[in-house]
């Protein structure tokens, strides 16, 4: 798998689409959650995603990364996700161990701030990841935030 790691700036025109049409039909249409998809935050982000090999007009698996103070005062990432066609093949573990690589490198820090959806406490405790604070409704959805140091 080879991940592609760019600023908005940076990012094709074809890339935003798709990584958009993910996120919507993901977290909106599969999730059946109305909200507001495209907001302002990625355009502070670093954007983690790496394609599929047979379709090259299909990503695998994406984030976003913020560096410590643009989200949080740590560094943060969050619109984990991977295609539907794509689960249950261990990728949102290997997405998950490149983003925490990623922001070390590039932010210099292995403090990491995450709001996640309750179901994947024990996934994200998998990496190290402890609960802070109580939960939360966000859309509708449970959540936690977790921190990493």
């Amino acid at each position: 798998m080879k991940w592609t790691f760019k600023e908005y700036k940076e990012l094709t025109l074809d890339e935003f689409h798709t990584i958009l049409q993910l996120r919507i039909d993901v977290f909106v249409v599969e999730q059946n959650c109305p909200y507001s998809e495209l907001d302002n935050k990625d355009k502070l982000a670093y954007h983690l995603f790496a394609f599929a090999k047979e379709n090259p007009n299909e990503i695998i698996a994406y984030t976003r990364i913020f560096k410590p103070g643009d989200y949080y005062k740590y560094a943060a990432f969050g619109r984990v996700v991977v295609h539907p066609n794509y689960r249950k093949k261990e990728f949102g573990r290997v997405l998950i161990q490149e983003t925490i690589h990623k922001i070390e490198e590039y932010f210099n820090t292995s403090t990491i701030k995450i709001g996640a959806q309750t179901y994947l406490q024990k996934f994200y405790e998998s990496f190290d990841f402890k609960q802070d604070g109580d939960p939360y409704i966000e859309d509708g959805i449970p959540h936690i935030y977790m921190i990493r140091n």
